[in-house]
């Protein structure tokens, strides 16, 4: 027995040596070149197998309302980003390889139709979490820019494929709203939830209207210039430089930094201000971003603020505090901005403890959820549409 004892040390030196020996190398049996996620002139095979699997949620009712209940279960927000993501996706898509637009004009269409139907139906609550009853908003009678922003880009997202005329309405009463609900107020800031502005809703609000300018020859420009200015005096955190992520209609922050808004943030402003999208990608990457023995992934929070959790940065791993919320953001961020070897760590990474299933060639998350997904394969085919807009000139 003691003899046993004596050798429980030995073991266990052995395993911790063991350990810093081979922990190094795990990346590389799950290590892929970038290209294998999102390529500039193409569509990478990781985006056809996740559109694959988007496209059969949306041929078939059984599985999307499965899928959908799922979701809304926990946060109606996702049902609504996860239309939002897969249309923008679908039209990067069709940008990149046109014989394949009228399939997915097909599937565009039944997700705006459905969407504005639900919202006409059963007004904007439907889409946003219950909060949103819990007091009123200041601006009467109420509009959630979360809402408007991200139907108004999915319209010009597919009109920027082939016109249609009653989207162009609807496009054109979107933008007017947003636009003249930023002028009325003196601090630009338009709320998502009562009192609630996010940096997220306006940068997808002002990239529509960005691509509602291309589309029909309008000129937002001094409103957009107005807006980023606001932005760089008044929602920008002190320590860290990065922009907030909400705010009130005061243009008071209420939060600091979060990973789970700046990186789609950072990808909007190319459009809108392309160095201010640098700047603000290359703190993100150096505050948030980190590479572990090979595994990328990203904190919800720079080390100069510490926030609460909430359902948007996702459960927060301890010790290396690794958030899913921003780790799955971050792919955007990096795609977006062609940083191959954090774009090709956080691959590693999503492959390792993701847990993909492939099935029918078709390719899904276990660990993520539709919006999830869906986000990463926006991430993974995002950039012609962005192209498209600043080209210059009319469609």
């Amino acid at each position: 027995m003691k003899s046993r004892w004596k050798r429980i040390p030995i073991a266990l030196t052995a395993l911790v040596i063991a350990a810093f020996i081979w922990l190094p190398f795990v990346h590389l049996f799950f290590k892929q070149p970038a290209s294998a996620f999102h390529s500039s002139d193409g569509i990478s095979p990781k985006a056809r197998l996740l559109a694959a699997r988007h496209l059969e949620l949306w041929t078939d009712p059984t599985l999307r309302k499965h899928e959908l209940e799922r979701m809304r279960a926990s946060n109606a927000e996702w049902d609504f980003m996860g239309r939002s993501f897969l249309v923008w996706s679908l039209a990067n898509m069709s940008l990149r390889e046109p014989q394949t637009k009228q399939l997915h004009l097909e599937t565009m269409d039944r997700i705006i139709e459905e969407t504005l139907r639900l919202e006409r139906e059963r007004g904007m609550y439907v889409f946003l979490m219950s909060y949103a009853h819990a007091d009123s908003y200041v601006v009467q009678p109420p509009r959630s820019l979360f809402i408007d922003g991200e139907i108004a880009l999915m319209l010009g997202a597919r009109r920027l494929l082939e016109e249609k005329s009653e989207y162009k309405a609807l496009l054109t009463e979107r933008v007017v709203a947003i636009a003249e609900g930023l002028r009325a107020n003196p601090q630009m800031a338009l709320e998502s939830y009562p009192n609630e502005c996010w940096t997220f809703d306006h940068c997808i609000a002002l990239a529509a209207i960005r691509l509602a300018d291309h589309l029909d020859g309008t000129d937002h420009s001094a409103l957009i210039g107005e807006w980023i200015s606001m932005a760089k005096q008044k929602l920008v955190h002190p320590q860290s430089g990065l922009l907030v992520s909400s705010f009130t209609t005061r243009g008071k922050p209420l939060d600091g930094p979060e990973g789970s808004t700046i990186w789609m943030v950072t990808h909007c402003l190319q459009v809108l201000d392309a160095d201010f999208a640098r700047d603000q990608y290359q703190r993100a990457r150096q505050q948030l971003g980190e590479t572990t023995m090979g595994f990328g992934y990203a904190h919800e929070w720079p080390a100069s603020w510490d926030g609460p959790a909430d359902i948007d940065s996702g459960p927060i791993i301890p010790v290396l505090n690794i958030s899913a919320g921003s780790s799955g953001m971050a792919f955007i961020g990096a795609s977006a901005f062609g940083d191959e070897a954090f774009l090709s760590q956080l691959a590693t990474t999503l492959d390792f403890a993701a847990f993909p299933s492939h099935k029918h060639d078709r390719l899904k998350y276990c660990a993520s959820n539709q919006v999830g997904d869906a986000a990463l394969l926006y991430a993974a085919t995002l950039g012609p549409m962005w192209e498209k807009i600043t080209s210059g000139g009319k469609r």
